[in-house]
């Protein structure tokens, strides 16, 4: 199933930890709403800018998946609401600057595991929801999070 031109509901709901264990991981109307959203509004944007095929990292999870995984336990990913990428040949902190300044609407941006000096390092977190907070943070493993982008 398409959920927009170029990702399909396959891709955001994949998990080879779900299949490990067994876990239904699919969405219910409200999530393929959101997850729809998502792809309109954040993943198709840079698709397009880019111009490069590229698939999420992790997109939808349920809440069990997400338990399993260790998430966050107000993870937008158990709404359906946020996806984590990465495009190939382009640098992880550009791609989050690129998201932040051109993507007409999102919620919530985060580069995580980041590592200056190392381009391809890390991803990008990016969520699209009702409150629109405009959220920019980058998450360090042992610094925990900070406000803003590197550099």
């Amino acid at each position: 199933m398409n959920l927009s031109e170029h990702f399909t509901l396959r891709e955001l709901t994949r998990s080879q930890t779900a299949e490990r264990l067994g876990i239904r991981n699919q969405p219910n109307s409200d999530q393929l709403l959101a997850l729809t959203q998502v792809c309109a509004n954040i993943l198709e944007p840079a698709r397009s800018h880019y111009a490069i095929p590229f698939g999420p990292s992790s997109g939808f999870r349920s809440a069990h998946l997400n338990e399993q995984i260790g998430g966050s336990a107000r993870s937008q990913h158990c709404l359906g609401e946020a996806v984590d990428f990465e495009i190939p040949g382009v640098p992880t902190n550009v791609l989050a600057s690129w998201c932040r300044d051109n993507l007409t609407v999102w919620d919530q941006l985060i580069l995580e595991c980041y590592q200056a000096g190392k381009p391809e390092s890390g991803w990008v977190h990016c969520s699209f929801a009702p409150a629109m907070r405009r959220e920019v943070l980058t998450y360090s493993v042992g610094k925990g999070y900070t406000p803003g982008l590197p550099g």
